[in-house]
């Protein structure tokens, strides 16, 4: 029989965050729905609302089932998300976060479009989209199922019913909801779970945790560092290349904040596993067969994965399970309606605007991603409804994130003269066939190669070929720029080849502006803001939305030029010999 209190329960859990989400969401600007007003909240998220948000990246529903799962089948050792996940957050504040926030780039993308063209940031939309996607169904799965244990609610009118609650404030409030939602959602997930732990940890079929019966620290084997080392890397470094975590870098009001809320959040990181470590633990100690439990014992795959809604529900009284249940369903919530705002954000302005329609206006943006939000929120609950190894598409993506994405990303942010469209495609595909090549189990991928140290009897790749992949990936990123511009600009291809339009076959409305000559400094500073007005690609804070340095196609001439002033300045430019061809797509850059 269904539990009436418990649905009672979630049911005022729900309505609680709807309405903060709701709330949240006439925080924005009366008649303002611009992209950075409902994309990233105006860019005013402040410091309190920031960290919570910003914690929130990694801390959901995955976070915290993925945790105690972990402690329970493997060990504290082998539990790297909560150090991993807040490295990558270390690692995104020192390397990206600056550089990214101070540019007033929308998305991650943006810095990948400019380098490489529309339609190669097109390309790499694809991994970052699958990711958010497939992330969003696994945790809704993982909702529904938890539900399912402990109030024996249906599990699809639970996935439904909770993604239905997501989408909603998501698209009524934009980046506002998802943020304050995510102050009360860890609230509620920090007190749930604390509030459990005590009576979980003196039920009486619970063993002392320093028993030596009770290894719930457990081992890295020899033969196992490198494989170790790969998933360790994965998730430090694969961490960064998200949209999720550059959308609360990006809405930061300044470059300083967002770096702080980074460092700040990596300690929160830490901080909001401690619950789940201990669940875990305690249910490593935990004689099952002398519980209320009546499934399977030893405990098989599928019921170790829900072994923090078991602990909740099998070592704790009913109306404190009630808290840990508001707790995980406030986990998934606060994962989902992020996933959803992220990959529709990347599509609205990077594939639909910038390849699609290059001048659709600032409302026609915004209906698009609000449109994008129910299509991502269905596919999201269409597949944690449909598909059985929803985290193995996760698991592969998140890979492919790591090793496509990251090179690329961290090339363009600080080695951007150093890599072009060629480059970027051809690191594209080596990264993706490298990684294929080592298979995924959890999808049933066979392994086509067998590389060093392949463990035969796990049927399993101890060697690390994903980070392999990801050097890979970068090596072809560089060696391929290079190699091209070296052999168009020596003339051994001829300009005509240059398909990409990224060397010397430059269109001619993309130009440069190059050194001044002798006493054309002022010339070519005029130059620069005339070809910025005309062009749309000025190296200069370009309205609200603080387009340092990126082409805006939609852009036409500025009213404040004169008609006659813009040809006086096209013949001055053409005389003056302060512009020059050969920059790469997208990136007019002014000199002084």
């Amino acid at each position: 029989m269904i539990n009436v209190a418990g649905v009672i329960s979630i049911i005022l859990f729900y309505i609680l965050i709807l309405g903060v989400g709701i709330w949240a969401g006439r925080k924005k600007e009366a008649g303002n729905d611009s992209e950075e007003e409902v994309m990233l909240a105006g860019r005013n998220i402040g410091l309190f609302v920031g960290i919570f948000t910003m914690t929130a990246t990694w801390v959901g529903g995955g976070y915290i089932n993925g945790t105690a799962e972990a402690i329970y089948t493997s060990g504290l050792v082998w539990c790297q998300a909560p150090f991993g996940y807040s490295l990558s957050l270390v690692f995104g504040g020192i390397f990206f976060a600056n550089k990214m926030r101070e540019q007033g780039y929308v998305t991650m993308l943006d810095p990948l479009q400019d380098s490489f063209g529309e339609r190669m940031g097109g390309l790499l939309f694809l991994p970052a989209l699958c990711g958010e996607v497939f992330w969003a169904a696994g945790i809704l799965a993982a909702l529904g199922a938890t539900l399912s244990v402990i109030i024996d609610m249906d599990q699809k009118t639970s996935v439904i019913f909770s993604a239905c609650i997501a989408v909603f404030y998501t698209l009524f409030g934009g980046l506002y909801s998802v943020a304050y939602t995510d102050v009360i959602q860890l609230f509620c997930i920090f007190i749930g779970l604390w509030m459990c732990i005590p009576f979980a940890w003196m039920n009486d079929k619970v063993m002392p945790l320093s028993s030596m019966e009770v290894d719930w620290i457990g081992s890295v084997k020899y033969e196992e560092i490198f494989y170790y080392m790969d998933y360790a890397l994965l998730l430090i470094f694969g961490g960064i290349p998200w949209q999720v975590y550059f959308q609360r870098v990006l809405s930061s009001k300044t470059a300083a904040t967002a770096q702080l809320l980074s460092f700040v959040a990596a300690f929160g990181c830490i901080l909001m596993a401690i619950p789940p470590v201990l669940i875990g633990a305690i249910a490593k100690s935990t004689a099952w067969n002398e519980t209320a439990y009546k499934g399977p014992y030893p405990l098989t795959q599928d019921e170790t994965s829900m072994i923090l809604p078991m602990v909740l529900q099998y070592l704790t009284p009913d109306f404190v399970s009630f808290f840990g249940l508001g707790a995980v369903s406030a986990a998934v919530m606060s994962s989902a309606d992020s996933s959803v705002l992220s990959a529709s954000s990347m599509f609205a302005r990077n594939v639909y605007k910038l390849i699609f329609r290059q001048r659709a206006s600032e409302m026609e943006i915004i209906w698009v991603m609000r449109v994008s939000i129910l299509i991502v929120g269905f596919l999201a609950t269409v597949m944690a409804l449909t598909i059985p190894s929803i985290y193995g598409l996760w698991s592969m993506c998140s890979d492919l994130v790591y090793v496509i994405l990251f090179p690329q990303l961290l090339m363009v942010v600080h080695f951007k003269h150093h890599c072009n469209t060629y480059g970027s495609l051809a690191a594209y595909i080596v990264a993706f066939f490298v990684r294929l090549s080592g298979g995924e189990p959890m999808m049933g991928l066979p392994a086509f190669i067998h590389y060093p140290g392949w463990d035969e009897e796990g049927q399993r790749q101890m060697f690390p070929f994903r980070t392999m992949a990801m050097l890979c990936s970068l090596i072809t990123l560089i060696f391929v720029s290079w190699w091209t511009k070296w052999v168009f600009e020596t003339g051994r291809l001829a300009p005509g080849y240059d398909f990409f339009h990224c060397v010397v076959n430059i269109p001619e409305d993309i130009q440069r502006v190059g050194d001044p000559i002798e006493d054309g400094e002022q010339m070519a500073v005029m130059a620069s803001g005339a070809m910025g007005k005309l062009y749309g690609a000025a190296n200069t804070m370009v309205g609200k939305d603080e387009r340092n340095g990126r082409i805006n196609p939609a852009l036409e001439a500025d009213d404040d030029i004169p008609a006659g002033e813009v040809e006086k300045l096209r013949s001055a430019i053409g005389s003056g010999g302060g512009v020059r061809s050969g920059a790469n797509p997208g990136a007019v850059q002014t000199t002084l």
